[in-house]
């Protein structure tokens, strides 16, 4: 296995399209980049595409801006379809997959075009393979970083730190997620919202998905319960991203005011399980106590195949979330986190423990007991790791 640093500091995608970005402004400083306003909801049909295209109308019609259609998904729907109305669209690009043509946007095209705004539809989406950029989000990063405006659109589901908590809600685990790094970095957020049950009943009427969908949406995903949890969450991190926005014209950088947090938050990651699902919760406690994280882990002196597998899985989303990695050494895992935890000052520990590890914990003793009794004083958050997705 790869030794790792003190600090896993492979670079991810989006530090990669920071480079991107930063040399394109240094070769063109009086091109800044674009602006990013996110039509967020809490599930689909509640009207995000047909609230972009609304407003991207207004900013032709009123104020004689250069707007362009890169991307809207209109799902058959025939409302969708006029919303569009005389809005120039840039043709997709055809991209041959496994004998099939598919359609993607054509993000060249847009850079060349260079309109003031572009929509694009389904930040979330997942390109085909052939494309230039895995994912959609990618693309829009390479037009914000070429100068130009982008509108987009969003469902809740998708943002990777909310991943387990929308798996508990809903028993369906979304694969297609975006890091959080994307919302957090939007200049403008509207929250497209209604009821619950309106949507529910735009869903019968078919104005959601195809009809012969619509029995097994409204068994699964679409159930009211869990449609009032993802509003709830939706409009949370809305008003989460509303507090941060006041409190950056209040508290700036150059300000005497400047808040400095004392919260550290250390999330324990283990060879033998994976440890996602501490990434994501761990990430969420700092964002809302404005705190530092960090990722620890023990390695082992010798590292099986599989437990390689379980590593590389969570850097990956570590990379994703920002959250920075360290190793540590010590005579057992207990002690090594302990340490790490007081001579760095952590003030909260997430650590996972999973069921399947019963006898080793009853043959060995329970790591996490262990790790409680030697860090008194520092909040411990257990979370039980082990699940059973369904996939969306």
């Amino acid at each position: 296995m790869k030794k790792q640093s003190q600090s896993d500091n492979r670079p991810s995608p989006e530090d990669i399209l920071k480079k991107i970005q930063h040399e394109q402004h240094e070769s063109n400083p009086e091109r800044a980049r674009g602006r990013l306003k996110l039509f967020l909801g809490f599930a689909a049909g509640v009207g995000k595409t047909f609230g972009m295209l609304a407003e991207a109308n207004r900013r032709v019609k009123e104020h004689g801006q250069d707007v362009v259609v890169g991307f809207v998904e209109t799902h058959g729907r025939g409302d969708t379809q006029a919303a569009i109305g005389d809005l120039e669209v840039v043709p997709r690009k055809l991209i041959a997959y496994k004998d099939c043509t598919f359609e993607e946007m054509d993000t060249d095209a847009i850079i060349a075009r260079r309109p003031e705004w572009v929509l694009v539809d389904e930040l979330a989406h997942t390109n085909v393979p052939g494309s230039k950029y895995e994912k959609r989000y990618m693309d829009v990063e390479d037009i914000l970083a070429a100068g130009i405006n982008v509108e987009s659109t969003l469902n809740i589901q998708h943002l990777e730190s909310l991943n387990d908590t929308v798996y508990q809600i809903t028993g369906v685990r979304v694969r297609e997620t975006i890091p959080d790094l994307i919302i957090t970095q939007a200049d403008e957020m509207v929250s497209v919202d209604i009821t619950p049950r309106a949507l529910v009943n735009r869903l019968k009427r078919g104005d959601v998905y195809r009809p012969e969908k619509v029995p097994q949406a409204l068994a699964n995903f679409f159930q009211e319960g869990n449609l009032c949890a993802l509003r709830e969450i939706c409009l949370r991190e809305v008003a989460s991203e509303v507090d941060k926005s006041v409190d950056s014209l209040w508290i700036g950088p150059d300000s005497e005011k400047t808040r400095h947090t004392n919260d550290r938050i250390m999330v324990c990651i283990s060879p033998n399980t994976s440890s996602e699902k501490l990434l994501r919760r761990g990430w969420r406690i700092a964002r809302r106590l404005r705190g530092e994280i960090v990722a620890v882990y023990v390695p082992s002196e010798k590292t099986t195949l599989e437990q390689q597998k379980v590593l590389e899985v969570d850097f990956a989303l570590a990379d994703r979330l920002k959250v920075k990695i360290e190793r540590t050494t010590g005579k057992n895992i207990a002690d090594a986190l302990a340490e790490y935890a007081r001579t760095h000052k952590i003030t909260e520990i997430v650590i996972g423990h999973s069921h399947r590890i019963a006898l080793q914990d009853l043959l060995q003793g329970s790591i996490v007991e262990r790790l409680i009794r030697q860090v008194r004083g520092i909040d411990v958050l257990v979370v039980e790791t082990s699940e059973h997705p369904e996939e969306d």
